[in-house]
């Protein structure tokens, strides 16, 4: 209980230092995250990527899920976030990352991602660095694989169908705020991966 108020605390403070990179207030409900991660199919991936991965909101239900021999590559920016992560989860499965996800290739060896779970605020981030983020993604997900991307409107929706060939809302009442929870497969030629 104690370690849960802490970090809620890291990340309002670092929401107050950067509220266009942090995004939200307070760390996603256990029910959007469960939500969210119940539109991908976490138990068949083998390679996952958490972008925006904050304190670790999903991060641990997604060990929970992920195979033993998966490989699990979490993103935050912030580095007292990242920090939060490293010393919360101690799994062979996972790296920690403390990079922006406009650099995910460089993480992958070349293979692409099953799955990628995206908290990352699109909306509040500037449009170069959204359309930048949005490329290295749609470059790095398998033909198969599918991005799920959490949102607190329905503003994003429009960017993700000019992406992605399939865009599945579910709305997530229980989270403060309501969450919108996207699942997003397949994209478009002009974000498909570059040969």
């Amino acid at each position: 209980m104690r370690r849960d108020i802490q970090e809620r605390l890291r990340f309002f403070r670092s929401f107050l230092a950067h509220p266009r990179q942090v995004g939200a207030v307070l760390p996603t409900s256990r029910w959007a995250v469960r939500d969210m991660l119940d539109m991908a199919d976490l138990p068949q991936a083998r390679l996952v990527a958490e972008i925006g991965a904050g304190t670790g909101a999903y991060t641990g239900e997604i060990l929970k899920r992920l195979r033993p021999d998966a490989r699990f590559l979490a993103f935050e920016i912030d580095p007292n976030l990242a920090a939060v992560l490293s010393e919360r989860f101690d799994d062979p499965r996972l790296q920690t990352i403390n990079d922006s996800a406009e650099n995910i290739e460089d993480y992958l060896d070349g293979a692409k991602l099953d799955v990628i779970v995206s908290a990352i605020p699109f909306t509040s981030l500037p449009t170069g660095a959204k359309e930048s983020v949005f490329r290295a993604a749609a470059r790095a997900l398998a033909p198969e694989g599918v991005m799920v991307q959490i949102q607190y409107s329905t503003v994003l929706q429009e960017d993700l169908t000019r992406r992605f060939a399939s865009v599945r809302r579910r709305l997530s009442p229980l989270n403060v705020p309501p969450a919108f929870l996207y699942a997003c497969r397949m994209p478009l030629p002009q974000e498909a991966p570059q040969r």
